[in-house]
């Protein structure tokens, strides 16, 4: 990447993390639009990503959100479920907005509506999902920034980042390395220390885990936990048998050699 200084350029933790998350995977369709950014063809039809042009495409992004000056200006949207909890966590760190589930339309056209609102970019996870607000912004002339697949149309996207956005783990991730390019662009971080908020907080998390955690009770609160009830009703153990009848052996010779101190006949005769 000649065009970018050298501390903009991908680390190989993070090539590593983008690999193990099939971020590069692509689909068997090919939009030709996005012909430049496959870097080529398996045997099984499936087209690969060019990861270098995914972080380029990447730093791009970052360096366009970090021009807007106000960071409520920009804006995540994410109406498919594997992306939501990545722009809410996005919007939280950056300070940007984020729309998640239905996009309700004419929230940038109808300034009657209640939640009308006037951003100066958006990004979006899913040109094909989010193409409602796609079209939208390009009646009011506003920048957008995607996350696209092979297959993904790139009609009114003026940043396309190429990566596999139908993947939990691969479109969490990408968001999280966008959110941490544009901190260490904003100086929030230095760049040379890692970021102390971990990848797992922008990945999907399905909705039964999550109702085992809050049903899971702490450990001191909960009692014995036995399988079944035999271990009320089992046998005692050999060792436990034979030491009550030592004891009982003990007892019985103890009270049978001991003398009686106390004579109780009647001695007034």
């Amino acid at each position: 990447m000649a065009q970018f200084p050298a501390a903009l350029n991908a680390k190989e933790d993070d090539v590593a993390k983008m690999l193990a998350v099939s971020a590069h995977i692509g689909t068997k369709n090919l939009e030709p639009s996005m012909e430049r950014y496959v870097w080529k063809r398996r045997s099984d039809g499936v087209h690969l990503i060019n990861l270098q042009k995914t972080w380029e495409k990447l730093v791009l992004a970052a360096r366009v959100i970090v021009a807007i000056e106000n960071p409520q200006d920009v804006c995540a949207i994410s109406a498919r479920p594997y992306g939501q909890r990545a722009i809410l966590k996005f919007a939280k760190y950056t300070g940007s907005q984020a729309i998640a589930g239905r996009y309700t339309p004419g929230t940038f056209t109808n300034q009657i509506q209640e939640k009308f609102m006037e951003p100066r970019l958006l990004i979006l996870t899913d040109p094909r999902s989010d193409h409602q607000p796609i079209r939208e912004s390009s009646y009011v002339n506003i920048p957008t920034i995607a996350f696209c697949h092979t297959d993904s149309p790139l009609r009114h996207v003026d940043i396309a980042i190429p990566c596999n956005n139908k993947g939990k783990q691969a479109i969490g991730l990408m968001w999280y390395l966008l959110a941490r390019e544009v901190l260490y662009l904003r100086n929030t971080i230095a760049r040379g220390q890692p970021w102390d908020v971990m990848v797992d907080l922008f990945l999907y998390r399905e909705p039964e885990e999550l109702e085992k955690e809050e049903n899971a009770e702490p450990a001191f609160q909960r009692g014995p936990i036995f399988e079944d009830n035999a271990e009320w009703t089992a046998a005692p153990p050999q060792e436990y048998i034979e030491q009550q009848q030592q004891w009982a052996q003990e007892a019985t010779a103890e009270w049978g050699t001991a003398e009686n101190p106390t004579s109780w006949e009647n001695t007034d005769q």
